[in-house]
């Protein structure tokens, strides 16, 4: 099968499935939606051909994941990024958000600091809170540069927070939502020069690992640089699988293995179901091809968004992101918070985007741009005709 534009163009209603994204109560029909980040792609036919014989079989009872399943999970890692995954350290369950919070409660004392940079995924926020911890926020360092805005790591005040005794755990996304950067090595390397010197462990989400534009530098996994850290992986993102619930944490030893295993039995998020064991298989073992021509299409459309807003709101400036699907646009001209911004886009252009407040920073919007191009320049219209009428 040829997976060009014309295959990923393809438009596929939502409505009625019982769909978060394109069901939300109250929306009229023609809203187009911008904002839960799940894909409007099928996903890779190897998954859907292998699902398909699953179901012709008639009976979901409780499964069984086998040597197959890890066999597909280490291979893929060694092959695509060059990280070496042992088996036995791998605990699996049904995402990456109840993985964090198991972690959390496992290794972080009740009342402790967890480190998160922001602007952050808004469920880093819940699972710390969940948990008994305190949020430690420390706001990535905005960079301007002739062609837009990027983030850093400031790491000076990683090294002010991370020094507290009270504090002992840190949140990484590696590749970061929402501002799509994809962490150097040499950053990643100072994350866990200052973070291993006060003893404080790492937590890091990998989960848009697989959502790279073309022509950006290589995803580092984190554990290639911290052989301590923790670490969360699914498919479920890269392949627009997130309702089949499957996730992985790889453990450093033995010891963190066996508390973050009682965490995850505590939490009862040790079962998974058959059609994501199923799935992340067939998605590792036959989905590669399919994938890297999502990532074109995806970079195409980033493309496409961001000379929309250049050309016709050049006063949004849109971050310079090199992975994900997600679009992090700068608002402040307008004068409004992100909730009000929101709640306009809504109204006057039947467009639903989420408001920067989610990831605690309401000077920005969150846009998702993974949906077919004829309907994304349909929603960049829109939103151009909405916010110039201002």
């Amino acid at each position: 099968m040829k997976f060009d534009d014309k295959y990923f163009d393809r438009f596929v209603s939502r409505h009625g499935t019982g769909s978060m994204k394109w069901d939300e109560e109250g929306d009229d029909a023609d809203v187009i939606q911008l904002w839960v980040a799940d894909m409007d792609f099928p996903t890779a036919p190897a998954i859907i051909n292998a699902l398909r014989v699953r179901v012709d079989s008639g009976i979901f009872g409780y499964t069984h994941v086998g040597q197959e399943y890890y066999d597909a999970l280490v291979s893929w890692f060694e092959r695509r990024h060059s990280w070496t995954i042992d088996p036995s350290r791998v605990i699996y369950t049904s995402g990456v958000v109840p993985a964090i919070s198991a972690i959390i409660k496992a290794l972080a004392p009740a009342g402790s600091g967890v480190i998160i940079p922001t602007p952050a995924y808004n469920c880093f926020f819940s699972s710390v809170r969940n948990n008994g911890c305190r949020q430690v926020l420390t706001p990535l360092r905005r960079i301007d540069r002739p062609e837009g805005f990027t983030y850093e790591m400031d790491f000076d005040e990683l090294e002010r927070v991370a020094k507290d005794p009270t504090v002992s755990m840190m949140i990484l996304c590696n590749p970061h939502n929402p501002t799509g950067r994809i962490w150097t090595r040499q950053e990643l390397e100072r994350v866990s020069e200052i973070t291993r010197r006060h003893g404080v462990t790492v937590i890091s989400d990998e989960i848009h690992c697989e959502l790279i534009h073309d022509g950006m530098p290589h995803y580092v996994p984190y554990a290639t640089v911290d052989p301590t850290a923790v670490v969360c992986c699914a498919p479920t993102k890269a392949f627009n699988i997130a309702g089949l619930q499957i996730a992985n944490i790889v453990c450093p030893d033995s010891e963190t293995q066996r508390r973050i295993d009682r965490a995850i039995n505590d939490n009862e998020v040790c079962d998974v179901n058959p059609f994501g064991v199923i799935a992340l298989r067939e998605a590792y073992n036959h989905g590669e091809e399919w994938l890297d021509a999502l990532n074109s299409y995806l970079t195409g459309n980033f493309t496409l968004l961001r000379e929309s807003f250049a050309s016709t709101m050049p006063n949004l400036p849109v971050a310079l992101s090199e992975s994900t699907y997600l679009a992090w646009v700068d608002i402040t001209s307008l004068g409004m918070i992100s909730e009000e911004v929101a709640d306009m886009l809504l109204k006057k252009a039947h467009v639903r985007v989420s408001a920067g407040s989610t990831y605690a920073d309401d000077r920005y919007i969150r846009i998702n741009y993974a949906l077919p191009r004829p309907r994304l320049s349909e929603a960049l219209r829109r939103i151009a005709s909405a916010i110039n009428s201002l």
